[in-house]
């Protein structure tokens, strides 16, 4: 037994607790006097009066000050209460004993029941893994929804964004991915969403079937900014521990707008200067910090689908421009095709699967082209057909565009009930192209 090794780490303990003191409290920012910490250090903030313990985490220096972000409620918190240092980041329990449960930003169950034995602490920061050690994505995994299965192919840990203005059916979509996908395990992130429609999600969208395979991160829209920013590093490292356990994990996060909002929240309070359209410089630097941690490692696969909220649907606001830089494609719900009653309502011809080329067959790539070119052709024509000026026999393209056209967007319309395989979606889909159609 090497003995002189354990009295070395106990020589070289540091058995001192640091303190430091609150010294003023402004917005969402509390500022402290001590203890030495760096930064994204976990810090403990004590009322003793009231025997209150804030968990608190250190966002930025103002000259010798620490400026502190609560993870909760700033109430209670005053003058010369008592910071604690612990030089440690966030970590959460993780294990195979948190699927199927609901549980917030820190890791806790939401339903205030203890958590399973069995898990182990997990850092909520990790770094991207290397680029070298990224495998090439070469296999397609099983969406279940047809437009994307046969028009845009994902492959095993491509990352993807669902770019839609409100209410065109995003969160519905989400819920189907995580009900029919192939994946192991689903870690589905809902961030700033309103706390009722959480428990519509669990109980309508994803339903009793997808929930066992789930895990469920919530921050809801009242919490704190650093904790719905922390409900997006938490969703991301549980699917990073299940991947490297050698699983095929979907992230499936609701949304990305929201983190951005979040951070420029923070970024604000500590004194960044807004830049583009009000966001400030921190918000464009952890977009890519968080998105390029999903993906592939030698282990497993995470493929991640990210909703963006693109306002009154402009798709170059800097947030969706930003994130659809970073991604490996992206599907613009179209809300002019849910109010035709369109769903999903993917407009396939606007979104695009940047590796679908190296995931698919070339006569599987074939046929979504002459689909794809049908769709283009009907939709470049559509004003003139509608009001009658059209004259049929004019242009073979077109009328050959107008005999397709009702049965593709029937075989693009699904309901959240039908699960279609791959295999079933492309051959209704050489059905489509190369039956006969009256």
């Amino acid at each position: 037994m090497n003995i002189q090794g354990y009295l070395d780490f106990i020589e070289q303990a540091d058995t001192y607790k640091r303190y430091g003191k609150v010294h003023k409290v402004v917005g969402l920012m509390i500022e402290s006097i001590g203890p030495e910490t760096s930064i994204g250090d976990v810090c403990y903030i004590h009322n003793s009066k009231k025997s209150k313990v804030f968990l608190a985490e250190v966002v930025g220096f103002n000259q010798e000050k620490v400026l502190l972000m609560p993870y909760s409620s700033i109430k209670d918190i005053g003058p010369g209460c008592l910071v604690e240092g612990t030089n440690n980041p966030l970590k959460i329990k993780v294990g195979k004993g948190l699927i199927g449960k609901v549980i917030d930003s820190l890791g806790n169950n939401l339903d205030n029941n203890p958590l399973p034995k069995g898990l182990i602490p997990y850092p909520t920061e990790q770094d991207p893994p290397n680029p070298l050690e990224r495998p090439t994505i070469d296999e397609p995994i099983n969406v279940g929804i047809r437009s994307i299965d046969t028009l845009l192919t994902v492959g095993k840990g491509q990352r993807i964004g669902l770019f839609a203005g409100s209410g065109v059916g995003k969160s519905t979509l989400l819920a189907m991915i995580a009900r029919n996908s192939s994946a192991d395990v689903n870690v589905i992130a809902l961030i700033g969403e309103r706390g009722r429609e959480v428990r519509e999600f669990i109980e309508k969208d994803l339903g009793v079937e997808g929930l066992k395979k789930s895990i469920i991160v919530v921050a809801t829209s009242d919490q704190p900014a650093l904790m719905r920013i922390k409900g997006a590093y938490t969703a991301t490292a549980i699917s990073e521990y299940f991947r490297d356990q050698g699983l095929q994990v979907n992230l499936l996060m609701d949304s990305v707008t929201r983190v951005a909002m979040a951070q420029r929240e923070i970024g604000l309070a500590i004194g960044e200067p807004p830049t583009t359209k009000g966001y400030t410089p921190s918000v464009f630097a952890i977009l890519p910090r968080l998105l390029e941690r999903t993906g592939s490692n030698q282990h497993g696969t995470i493929t991640a689908f990210y909703t963006v909220l693109v306002d009154g649907d402009d798709m170059n606001e800097p947030i969706a421009d930003t994130t659809r830089g970073i991604l490996d494609g992206h599907f613009v719900l179209d809300r002019k095709l849910a109010e035709q009653g369109q769903f999903p309502a993917i407009n396939v011809l606007k979104s695009i699967s940047r590796v679908m080329p190296n995931i698919t067959s070339k006569d599987d790539q074939g046929l979504a082209q002459r689909v794809r070119s049908l769709l283009a052709t009907y939709e470049e024509n559509q004003e003139l057909i509608q009001i009658g000026a059209y004259k049929r026999g004019t242009s073979p393209q077109i009328d050959e565009s107008i005999r397709f056209h009702p049965k593709i967007i029937d075989f693009l319309k699904q309901s959240t009930e039908e699960i279609s395989s791959r295999e079933e979606s492309l051959r209704m889909m050489s059905d489509l192209v190369n039956g006969s159609v009256n």
